[in-house]
Formats: structure tokens, sequence, C-alpha cells
């Protein structure tokens, strides 16, 4: 289990954007990280930057390792925002196909540059709003399996569904897991204990967030997510995965500080629901 922070985190926003790739200063990251005292970074990729991502080329992915080897920065998790702003599961025939050739090039970078688990996000303009888009979900995952399966690659969905669709949709998907975001939970009024009910064995991975009913992202232990009950849950069920801080920003030039004092938080809330770090 590792304690990991979001891309991007630990340095100014980019042009005013919330979470986005960090293509000029990603490099930093490293030593902030170590800085930080995390475990790891989950790297983004997204569309706005994808030519600037080091992921895609050879010598992109030789000097990630050589960073993560030099500050002991774990990079074992993707986030594809990627498919965000292009959806798999809202696209005519040749939009899919060039997407879905899309995720299964990036699954090879990812082998290429050891990361073993891609989080897919299902979410706002990419969420699944209807059978029709479950069923090209089930349509597109299948074919990512097979790839992802050869490459070692865990899949994780992210999505806004309900804990009763979202069963039904992973009974048809036995080999994908979950990836909980613990504000976006908070923010669609689902309860911990239900959802751990319905599919706490099948979570891969943890975003740690925190939000307001109905709104946005505010800073860890203001909101409605009930950390310390999910933490408990995970605890109980013998989760061993990483648990990676999505949280709200706090004030600009001081990314370091924060991230620091939201680590301090996420790792009292594990050690008191038993976690041992």
């Amino acid at each position: 289990m590792r304690i990991a922070v979001m891309q991007g985190r630990l340095l100014p926003p980019v042009e005013g954007r919330h979470q986005s790739f960090p293509s000029k200063h990603w490099r930093e990251e490293f030593a902030l990280a170590a800085a930080a005292h995390v475990d790891a970074i989950e790297w983004i990729y997204d569309s706005i930057s994808e030519s600037e991502n080091p992921i895609g080329t050879d010598s992109g992915r030789a000097e990630m390792r050589q960073l993560s080897e030099k500050y002991n920065i774990a990079v074992v998790s993707l986030c594809a925002d990627y498919f965000m702003a292009r959806p798999l599961a809202k696209a005519v025939a040749a939009e899919q196909e060039e997407r879905v050739n899309k995720l299964l090039w990036l699954l090879d970078r990812c082998r290429l540059a050891g990361i073993h688990r891609v989080v897919l996000p299902f979410l706002d303009n990419s969420k699944i709003e209807s059978d029709a888009e479950e069923l090209q979900v089930v349509q597109v995952m299948r074919r990512a399996l097979t790839h992802a399966g050869k490459s070692g690659i865990e899949l994780d969905l992210e999505t806004s569904l309900d804990p009763h669709r979202l069963t039904m949709l992973l009974a048809k998907l036995p080999q994908v897991k979950v990836n909980y975001d613990s504000g976006n939970s908070a923010s669609l009024g689902y309860e911990v204990r239900e959802e751990m009910a319905a599919y706490g064995d099948r979570i891969g991975g943890v975003h740690i967030k925190d939000r307001i009913r109905g709104g946005g992202t505010v800073p860890l232990g203001t909101g409605n997510a009930e950390i310390p009950v999910l933490l408990s849950h995970l605890h109980k069920i013998g989760y061993k995965g990483d648990f990676v801080m999505e949280a709200a920003r706090g004030e600009a030039g001081k990314e370091l500080a924060w991230v620091r004092h939201n680590r301090e938080f996420v790792l009292s809330q594990l050690q008191a629901a038993g976690f041992v770090f």
C-alpha cells in the first residue's frame, strides 16, 4: 500500500485548470513528492497535452524511470483523463474505433513504463447515462481487458453510477476493478456502507477527496465524505491497494506544504482505521 498524490497537485495549476498534466514542469514533481513524504505519483494522460506527455516516447519513459528511481517515488498507476474529453461510450462507430485504438496504445505505453493500474473515468462529460451507453462500455472493456491482460495491467472504472447499477455493470465484466473516489460518492449522495456491501471486494484503487453533497471539492475533513467510515470498511475487507490524494487545491504557491498537510491527515485517518504504514 502507498499514499500517493495525483499528478500536478504539487505544482501550481496549469492555465487555471484544476487537474491536468503539467507538461512544462513534470520533472520537478518527483523531488517535490519526495519532500512531501508521499510514496507515489498517479500519472495523468489527458488530451490537452498528449503530445508532450513523456509516456508516449522511449526517451520520455526512460526519464520517468530515472527520476522515479532517483527520488524513490513510484509511478504505478495512471488516470486516463484523455477519455473525459473523448468518451469511450458516447461516440459514433468511427470515433469509438479510434478511441479504443488509442486506449490499446496507451495500455502498451503503460506496460513499457512499468505502470500496472489504469483508471478509466466515466464521469461528467463521459458519464454512462443509458443502457445503450452501458452496452458500449461493456463492448469496449472486453476488448481492452484482453489487451490489458497480456500486458499485466489492471483496469479500474471510476463512474458516477449508483451502487446497484455499478454492481450490474461489474457482473458483466468480472476482470474489471473499481476506482473508488470518496469525494465523488459524497457529492452524489451515496452511502459508504451500501457501496462497500455492493462491490467493496472489487475496489482496486482509492482516490481520497472531500466534496459537499451536490457540490464541489473542499479541503479534506470539511465536506460530506465519510472518510473514517470508508477506511474502516476497507481495512475490514483487507484492502491492499493505494490511496491517491486528489484533494482540493490550497493557496497557489504553497502546494508542497498543502500536500504535506493532506498526507498527515490521510495517514492519521489510515492509522485510526487500523492500517499500518
